[in-house]
C-alpha cells in the first residue's frame, strides 16, 4: 500500500513537471562581443616614429596595421589625407597581412615642403563588424626639393647676385620723396632712421661696386641728407625711430615712443659718417653734402640722453612723456655704437665712466661661460639674437679690437658659431635646423616678429642671421648661402633679395622685406669681401678718438 502511494505520487510530480514547461523555449546564450579595432604599427618608407614624419618623400608609402583584418568597404571614408589647406589628396588603398594592414600611397606626387595630415575616423570597421576604437592623425612635412632651382655661379659671382639684388631694396624701392629707407616692403610713407643708415651704407656699396655710377649716388645722398636737414623732426638732435618719408612727421613706434631714438639715431650717424668719408672729393657738390652731414652729425645732443647727468644714456625721449619710457642702454646688445657715437661727439660727448658704468655696468657686461666649446666674452647666455653682433660692426671693426672688457673679435666669432653649432644641434627637433640651415636673430615670424635666439627660438631662420655673418664664419655662410639659393630660391629669394624669414617647420614663407635686415646683408658681405664699410667709418678722426678715450686698442686706431 505503501509503496502504490509512492509511485502515484512519483507521477503527479512527473505529470505537473511536463505542464509547467509545455509550450517554452530555451533562450540561446548571447554572442561574445565584437572586439574593437586597434591600431598596432605605424610605418612610413618602412619607418615607425610615432604620429609625425618630416622630410618623407613626395611619393610615400604609408602601412597602418590593426589588430584585425579591415573590411575593405569602410576604408574609403574612414582615411582622409589632407595638406594644410584642407584640400582633400587622392590616396590608393591596397592590403597586406590578411587584410590586417592597410597600404596607402597618394594617387599623384605631393608638394614638396607641405605639410599633410592623414586621419582615420572611428567609422573604420573590421571583417567582424568592430569598428576603430579612437580616431588616428599622422603628420607629415614632405621633404626639400634638392634639385638647384638657379643655374650654378662661382661664389664670387653669386656674392656679387646677392649684393645687388639686396641692394635693390634701398635703390629701387628708396622713398621718393626723402630717399629714406622704408621700414618693410609693405609701409608705404613710413621710414625708418635705422634702417637708413644701413640703407646709406648700401648706397655707399652700390657705388664701389658699379650697380650705380657715383653721381647717382650722390644725388641720392643730396636727397637724403637734405631732407634729413631741412624738414624730418629732431628731438635735441636725435630723430625718431621712424618718420613720415614725404612730411618728415615722427610716426609713434609705440604709444609713447613717439620722439627720439638714441639708438636708432646712432644707426643713421654710422650711415651718415661713412658716406662723408667716402665722398671725399674737393669739388663744391661733395664737400657741400659732407658739410650738411657735419651738421647733423654735431647736432646729437648725445649728452643730454643721459638724464640730468646720469651714468648711463637713455634710449627714448619724448616731448610729451619726457623719459617716461625710462628704457637704460645697458650691455651687452646692438647699442656698442652708441657709446662709441656718443664719446665721440665733438660738441656734446660723454665721458668714460658712462661707458663704463652704463654700458658695461661695472662689469657684470661680462659672461666668459662656454657654450658648444666657444667661450663667450660678453652677454647673456648663448649670445642672444645675431643682430647683436652686426648692427654696431656694420662701421666697427671687430678684427683685432679689444677693451676692458673683451676681444671683439672672439667676442663676434663666438658669437656666431655657438648659433651655428646651436642650430646644428637642433635639441628642439625643428625640421630643417642643420648646417646648412641656420640662424636665429631678430625677423618676422608666423604670428608676428620676434628676436629669436638660442635661448627665445621659435623654430624660425633668417637669411640675414648667417649672411650677415660672412666677416665671422665665411665657410659657414657661404655653405648656407648656396643652400638658401639653390635648394630653397624658389621659396625665398625675390624681388629684393632674400624674403625676411622661414620656417620649414612650419612650412611658412615670409613675403616680407625690413630694411634692418636687408641693410647688414649688403653690408656685412661687403666688409667680409674688401672691408670697405670697415676702412671708411674707422677713418673718422673723431671716432678713432672716441674710441681710444673708452680704452679701446685696434690696429686701426
Amino acid at each position: 500500500m505503501v509503496i502504490r502511494y509512492f509511485y502515484l505520487l512519483c507521477l503527479i510530480v512527473s505529470l505537473h513537471s511536463c505542464s509547467k514547461n509545455s509550450g517554452s523555449t530555451t533562450t540561446p546564450p548571447p554572442p561574445p562581443p565584437t572586439s574593437p579595432v586597434t591600431s598596432t604599427v605605424i610605418k612610413v618608407n618602412g619607418n615607425s616614429n610615432g604620429f609625425t614624419y618630416n622630410g618623407i618623400n613626395t611619393t610615400p608609402l604609408i602601412k597602418l596595421s590593426f589588430s584585425s583584418p579591415i573590411n575593405h568597404s569602410s576604408v574609403g571614408t574612414a582615411f582622409l589625407l589632407k595638406n594644410s589647406s584642407g584640400t582633400v589628396i587622392p590616396i590608393n588603398p591596397s592590403y597586406e597581412n590578411n587584410d590586417s594592414t592597410v597600404v596607402l600611397q597618394p594617387a599623384s606626387p605631393l608638394s614638396f615642403i607641405t605639410k599633410y595630415n592623414l586621419t582615420i575616423s572611428t567609422g573604420l570597421t573590421s571583417q567582424a563588424g568592430g569598428s576603430l576604437q579612437s580616431a588616428i592623425t599622422v603628420n607629415f612635412i614632405t621633404s626639400i626639393d634638392s634639385t638647384d632651382k638657379f643655374p650654378i655661379l662661382s661664389d664670387n659671382a653669386l656674392l656679387d647676385l646677392v649684393q645687388q639684388q639686396t641692394f635693390k631694396y634701398f635703390w629701387d624701392f628708396g622713398h621718393p620723396v626723402s630717399g629714406l629707407a622704408r621700414e618693410r616692403n609693405t609701409s608705404g610713407e613710413t621710414v625708418t632712421s635705422g634702417g637708413s643708415g644701413f640703407g646709406i651704407m648700401a648706397i655707399v656699396t652700390g657705388i664701389s661696386r658699379n650697380f650705380i655710377t657715383r653721381a647717382q649716388g650722390l644725388t641720392r645722398m643730396q636727397t637724403i641728407v637734405g631732407f634729413l636737414k631741412n624738414t624730418a623732426q629732431r628731438f635735441h638732435g636725435a630723430y625718431p625711430h621712424w618718420l613720415n618719408g614725404t612730411t618728415g612727421v615722427v610716426i609713434p613706434f609705440s604709444t609713447k615712443d613717439n620722439g627720439a631714438d638714441l639708438v636708432e639715431t646712432s644707426y643713421l650717424m654710422q650711415g651718415l659718417l661713412t658716406a662723408r668719408q667716402f665722398f671725399n672729393g674737393s669739388d663744391a657738390t661733395e664737400t657741400a653734402l659732407r658739410n650738411d652731414i657735419n651738421i647733423l652729425w654735431n647736432g646729437v645732443e648725445w649728452n643730454w640722453f643721459r638724464q640730468n647727468n646720469q651714468n648711463v644714456l637713455y634710449w627714448h625721449w619724448s616731448t610729451n612723456y619726457n623719459w617716461d619710457m625710462n628704457f637704460q642702454i645697458h650691455g651687452w646688445n646692438e647699442a656698442l655704437i652708441t657709446y662709441v657715437l656718443a664719446t665721440s661727439s665733438q660738441n656734446y660727448s660723454i665721458p668714460k665712466n658712462v661707458y663704463d658704468n652704463g654700458w658695461a655696468q661695472n662689469g657684470a657686461i661680462k659672461n666668459n661661460n662656454t657654450y658648444y666649446g666657444y667661450q663667450l666674452p660678453l652677454g647673456p647666455a648663448s649670445g642672444g639674437p645675431l643682430f647683436f653682433a652686426q648692427y654696431s660692426f656694420l662701421g666697427i671693426n671687430p678684427n683685432g679690437l679689444t677693451d676692458t672688457y673683451a676681444n671683439y673679435q672672439t667676442q663676434t666669432i663666438n658669437h656666431t658659431k655657438i648659433n651655428y653649432e646651436y642650430c646644428k644641434a637642433n635639441a628642439k627637433g625643428y625640421y630643417g635646423y642643420s648646417n646648412l640651415c641656420w640662424g636665429l636673430t631678430a625677423s618676422d615670424i608666423p604670428s608676428g616678429y620676434t628676436a629669436s635666439s638660442p635661448t627665445n627660438d621659435v623654430g624660425v631662420i633668417a637669411p640675414t642671421a648667417a649672411l650677415s655673418s660672412f666677416p665671422y664664419t665665411p665657410t659657414e655662410s657661404m655653405q648656407t648661402l648656396k643652400f638658401f639659393y639653390y635648394k630653397l630660391g624658389d621659396k625665398i629669394w625675390g624681388q629684393y633679395g632674400f624674403k625676411d624669414a622661414f620656417s620649414l617647420n612650419d612650412t611658412w614663407f615670409a613675403d616680407s622685406y625690413l630694411a634692418i635686415d636687408q641693410g647688414p646683408i649688403i653690408v656685412m658681405i661687403e666688409n667680409y669681401r674688401t672691408g670697405l664699410l670697415w676702412n671708411l667709418f674707422t677713418s673718422c678722426a673723431e671716432v678713432k678718438s672716441g674710441m681710444k678715450n673708452l680704452g679701446f686698442t685696434a690696429p686701426y686706431l
